[in-house]
């Protein structure tokens, strides 16, 4: 799987706000997810991202911008984000009808996943109450202390590897209006270092009561979360669940089947998935009856090395 852009964000189609120079007609600022960003290796750019970001507020009507995705910022493995998080704050009291954020759409050939410089992400929410929507790409140096959040709707990490304590703050937070919840756990190596043991506050329940989808995705123990998804109490208000891009094997499979029921699920994705096909069979029969949609359509790639066999999850570095 590969990291692209984002070409819509809470309902509305991504635009990208014109560099200096470029005269094109602007769309109405409510009509569409504005995209700010800046190359730092455009030897004719002459704007950092501070110059561009107050050029976009001065240039739309940003009373009235509902949606913002926040790219390339500079070099971000050298830069992170705590300076447009601040920006941002500043700028609360004019983008006064925000109602989400994505904060990080770099992409690959700007900068791999774990090279982006995240911060201190929190005091986005703090700043804008009425915020339904935040995602973050990058997990290195991300920090997420638990928050109150009465609005917030969905949020999302994507990440080669989330840290624990993030895992374990967004698991402390108090989201009663969260129904949708996306987690890209990633792997040890890039700073994935969250457990099973950081998601059981998540998993018992009680915590987010409108939450209706989880993703808890691209872990290199996905077989231990699916096996801790399989006795969650929180699973039975879901309406979907989204256990792919990690290393998920019969085992994890297997343990799905022999928990609790997921038949009142819509639909489960279990794409880049490692199963033998007797398994996948297993599990569209065991769910598809009921009107589960059951996704496996992508196998994860593996390879053998001197008998061993090295398995992938979907984005690490």
């Amino acid at each position: 799987m590969s990291v692209e852009h984002l070409t819509e964000l809470h309902g509305l189609l991504a635009f990208d706000f014109p560099s200096p120079g470029e005269n094109p007609q602007l769309p109405a600022a409510e009509t569409v997810a504005w995209r700010v960003a800046t190359d730092p290796y455009d030897e004719d750019a002459d704007e950092n991202f501070t110059v561009a970001f107050e050029r976009f507020l001065d240039t739309v009507s940003a009373s009235r911008v509902r949606a913002l995705i926040i790219g390339q910022w500079g070099e971000a493995y050298d830069n992170d984000s705590g300076e447009i998080v601040e920006l941002l704050v500043a700028a609360k009291d004019r983008l006064t009808s925000l109602e989400a954020v994505f904060l990080g759409d770099i992409i690959p050939e700007q900068a791999e996943i774990s090279w982006i410089e995240q911060s201190d992400v929190t005091p986005v929410l703090n700043a804008y109450p009425r915020l339904r929507e935040f995602g973050v790409r990058g997990g290195s140096g991300l920090v997420f202390p638990a928050v109150t959040h009465e609005n917030l709707r969905t949020l999302s990490f994507e990440t080669g590897g989330l840290p624990g304590e993030v895992v374990r703050g967004v698991g402390d937070s108090q989201l009663p209006a969260l129904e949708y919840l996306e987690m890209w756990l990633g792997v040890e190596e890039y700073g994935g270092d969250a457990t099973v043991a950081d998601l059981a506050p998540l998993l018992a329940g009680g915590r987010f009561p409108a939450l209706r989808h989880l993703g808890l995705q691209n872990s290199e123990v996905q077989d231990e979360i699916a096996a801790a998804v399989a006795a969650a109490p929180l699973v039975a208000q879901l309406e979907s669940l989204d256990l792919s891009m990690g290393v998920l094997t019969d085992a994890g499979a297997e343990a799905l089947l022999a928990g609790q029921p997921l038949t009142h699920l819509k639909w489960i994705d279990l794409n880049h998935h490692y199963f033998s096909a007797s398994m996948a069979q297993r599990l569209r029969d065991a769910l598809e009856p009921s009107g589960v949609e059951v996704d496996l359509a992508e196998p994860g790639d593996e390879e053998e090395d001197e008998g061993e066999v090295w398995r992938y999850t979907a984005v690490a570095e």
